[in-house]
């Protein structure tokens, strides 16, 4: 064991976290755990998984490949999302490791296969079309979900997306948390909270946001509770992260539809009475991801890039240069990539009349559509999901609202005063916090906050 084990990191990522909310009146135990807070800069673009990657990797996304949430495969012509194999990205909690530090992550993306001495995700039991058939949770060490779901109950799957989605998945979340800190005590914790994501993009970032924040805290002072009350608390920092900042949106942009009108995007039968997208069969496609949407071209770039430009809601279509400013200029990006302005966002429909939605539209079936669709939050006039993108109040992806960086606990430093902090600079600074920077093989492209 290193000399790691002195200290102990506890990083909490509370999604949609930002520093006006960390107050006496919102958040008191966050407020009193960490005193002054930091804006978080994100890296562009400001998604879940870029964003949960770049904070665990020091890397912006034109280096470590996670463009988007989801992925478009140009050789099969499939998208998909939440299913990327996470290839040879090495997060911090599997290359600390190399220093003898012990790891733990709890149901961040891409966990499946990690050899984090504890970590667990959800992983439900389903059929090929996807129904679920049973709620299971990957773990390691294997067997750990048994004796969670003995002690919790099962992982609240449909508290945790969809429209029950709720605080109860967070807080069983942070009861398993606590459950790995009793069992592994790893010196290194990295513990996702999802909660503030639902009221972000039901609401926008108004009141039911602040309200959120005040149930999140609620359950956080339990946690930290908890923590106090453990063996190793004076030697203890806790980071407190947000991946993003909501935007308020009342603006659903469609470049699917455009796409088609412009005869660069074909349809076919679902088998179902709807309208699938053909990808094979089509110039162009768009896969949307909150406000930035990657668009995939065959050939014809100058006929999509000057349909997208005209469509109203879009603030810039990136090609190559405007990729590499951007630093996503990575294979896995799109040929052009959409940037919406600050009240909109992007919906991936192709169709004009719900009756020529395909069979998925109106499920939570977050496989099948091509494109993260936060219409699941809202319950469906015809079916589970609704058709409704006039619902959604919130979104993110732009880089122009931050998120939050705070540290503390008896074992957390002073950093310097400044404006925002670049998300980058996350990784190095736990790394130096645990004392392991020169025992890792890992690359930052930031410097640490703090010096040993």
């Amino acid at each position: 064991m290193s000399d790691a084990r002195s200290t102990r990191v506890v990083v909490v990522d509370v999604i949609g976290l930002q520093p006006e909310h960390v107050t006496e009146a919102v958040a008191p135990h966050l407020a009193s755990l960490l005193g002054d807070v930091t804006a978080l800069r994100p890296s562009f673009p400001a998604l879940t998984l870029p964003a949960q990657t770049t904070l665990a990797t020091g890397l912006s996304p034109g280096d470590h490949g996670d463009v988007s949430s989801g992925e478009y495969d140009r050789e099969t012509d499939e998208a998909a999302f939440w299913e990327r194999d996470r290839g040879e990205r090495q997060r911090l909690w599997e290359t600390a490791r190399a220093a003898g530090t012990t790891t733990g992550v709890l149901c961040f993306q891409h966990l499946i296969g990690t050899d984090a001495d504890v970590a667990i995700t959800p992983s439900p039991i389903e059929d090929e079309d996807n129904n679920l058939l049973e709620m299971d949770c990957w773990t390691n060490p294997e067997g750990l979900y048994e004796e969670l779901r003995a002690e919790h109950g099962h992982f609240p799957l449909h508290r945790y997306w969809g429209p029950a989605a709720d605080e109860i998945s967070s807080k069983w979340i942070l009861d398993a948390a606590t459950e790995g800190i009793e069992r592994v005590d790893p010196d290194l914790l990295w513990v996702y909270v999802p909660h503030l994501d639902y009221a972000g993009l039901r609401h926008g970032p108004g009141e039911e946001l602040r309200e959120a924040v005040s149930t999140v805290d609620e359950l956080l002072g339990r946690f930290l509770d908890s923590l106090r009350a453990d063996g190793r608390w004076e030697e203890t920092v806790v980071n407190v992260v947000s991946e993003y900042g909501f935007h308020g949106v009342d603006t659903p942009v469609f470049p699917n539809r455009a796409l088609r009108e412009a005869g660069l995007l074909s349809v076919k039968d679902d088998g179902e009475g709807g309208e699938e997208v053909d990808t094979p069969g089509s110039a162009a496609f768009a896969m949307v991801d909150h406000q930035v949407a990657h668009v995939y071209v065959e050939e014809r770039v100058a006929d999509a890039r000057a349909t997208l430009d005209a469509l109203d809601g879009v603030e810039a279509v990136l090609g190559e240069a405007g990729k590499v400013e951007r630093g996503i200029d990575h294979p896995n990006a799109g040929d052009l990539v959409l940037v919406a302005e600050s009240d909109a966002w992007f919906q991936y429909y192709w169709w004009h009349e719900h009756e020529n939605a395909p069979y998925y539209a109106t499920d939570m079936d977050i496989h099948a559509k091509p494109g993260f669709d936060p219409c699941e939050l809202f319950v469906g006039e015809s079916g589970l999901v609704s058709l409704d993108p006039t619902k959604v109040g919130g979104s993110h992806g732009r880089t122009d609202t931050c998120g939050v960086y705070g540290l503390g606990g008896p074992k957390a430093p002073e950093i310097p005063a400044t404006d925002s902090i670049d998300a980058r600079a996350v990784a190095p600074t736990i790394a130096e916090l645990l004392g392991i920077t020169e025992s890792i093989p890992a690359s930052f492209s930031r410097a640490p906050l703090i010096e040993r």
